[in-house]
């Protein structure tokens, strides 16, 4: 799954989608693809736009749901943790080694 978190991860558009839901979770294609467009400027297709949220959501990073005729995504942040407990960061306050 780390392999799929770090694809996903890697592409700066997908990497632009992610920012947008953590901005405003629970939008629908049509509003990711209208904020991509004229917030940022991307000139990307709808189709491209639901091919990146496939690769964001096997990896984990988007959730989706349906109510009605409407498909929501969400943004999932649990995967992430999987990159700070592989490389954990020592802690600073922890005791001091002395050079040999």
């Amino acid at each position: 799954m780390a392999d799929d978190l770090f694809k996903a991860l890697a592409d700066p558009t997908r990497r632009t989608i992610l920012d947008e839901l953590a901005e405003q979770s629970g939008q629908t294609l049509f509003e990711i693809c209208s904020r991509l467009s004229m917030k940022h400027r991307l000139g990307i297709s709808r189709q491209a736009v639901s091919q990146h949220l496939a690769v964001l959501e096997t990896a984990g990073l988007v959730e989706t749901r349906r109510e009605g005729r409407c498909k929501f995504h969400d943004l999932n942040t649990a995967p992430l943790r999987q990159i700070t407990e592989r490389w954990p960061v020592p802690d600073p306050s922890g005791p001091e080694e002395s050079p040999s």
